[in-house]
């Protein structure tokens, strides 16, 4: 229970799981999806990600990062509902200058406290930080502390991801044009990852895409030696969802102290950069 009445706030680019934003009133504020015609979407509220891969048919559009009204309407919106301060958990800052936005917009709030958090991570990894958020604000930690604590959180996360066509991370300046030609002459397929930073690079390399999933799952099982317990994240984009219940049964035969599996789709903002066919898995240090 929120008693504190702190809300948590985040960004489409988190892929915070559906069922437990509206379980725990998490915010959540788009990413916008920007085509030629000048026709402008909110990810997640005026498009979704299977319209978005309809679209893409014809025209790869551009994303940008929401605008400091909107993100000040949700500060408002939740103050409006009662709640007295926030906690902002955001996508990486070295791929998305929301992280940056926000703290501008919430250094301007004169009676609504706010702790930004940049992930320095994306997608499922960024939404298991915000899922932490929101356990410690039910557990009553104080906003002064949570910040601190989600910091160190988000050092302990990984992400690595595969996609079948590396087109489109090329297209968006995601990855070099080096691993651009290598990969598509000789089906070599990047599992990508986050550096301290929090800028794409390269994990580990496989030829085609099947290899490239068996290497997501032992860069995982790698990492979670590091820990006594993990928490362990998958998504899949909607023309790979039929791989969820294989990829959680390999999970946990090759992850022995995964306490939890969590499964998530992928939001519209992302498949932009990565194309409608994605797999990747986050890990959480418990």
């Amino acid at each position: 229970m929120n008693s504190q009445r702190i809300a948590v706030i985040t960004d489409t680019g988190t892929d915070t799981p559906a069922a437990f934003a509206r379980e725990h009133d998490v915010r959540i504020v788009p990413l916008r999806i920007n085509f030629s015609d000048g026709s402008t979407y909110e990810s997640g509220v005026t498009i979704t990600p299977e319209q978005l891969v309809e679209r893409m048919a014809t025209e790869v559009p551009s994303t940008s990062l929401p605008s400091p009204a909107t993100i000040r309407r949700e500060f408002e919106r939740a103050h409006d509902d009662g709640y007295v301060a926030a906690i902002f958990v955001s996508i990486s800052s070295g791929l998305s200058a929301t992280c940056d936005t926000v703290r501008m917009v919430a250094d301007q709030l004169d009676d609504f406290p706010v702790e930004v958090v940049d992930t320095k991570t994306i997608g499922i990894a960024a939404g298991l930080v915000v899922m932490e958020a929101v356990r410690m604000v039910e557990e009553g930690i104080t906003l002064q502390h949570i910040g601190a604590m989600l910091e160190l959180v988000s050092h302990e996360n990984s992400v690595f991801f595969s996609v079948k066509c590396l087109d489109y991370l090329r297209k968006g300046g995601r990855i070099s044009a080096a691993v651009y030609r290598l990969g598509t002459a000789l089906n070599i397929k990047p599992v990508i990852t986050c550096n301290e930073e929090g800028a794409y690079v390269v994990a580990r390399k496989a030829r085609g895409w099947e290899r490239s999933i068996d290497t997501e799952i032992a860069l995982v099982e790698e990492q979670a030696r590091k820990y006594d317990k993990v928490r362990v994240a998958i998504c899949c984009s909607s023309a790979c969802v039929d791989m969820f219940d294989e990829l959680e049964e390999r999970v946990l035969a090759q992850v022995d102290n995964a306490v939890e599996v969590i499964r998530s789709g992928i939001s519209a903002d992302l498949l932009v950069h990565t194309g409608p066919e994605i797999v990747g898995i986050a890990i959480q240090g418990v």
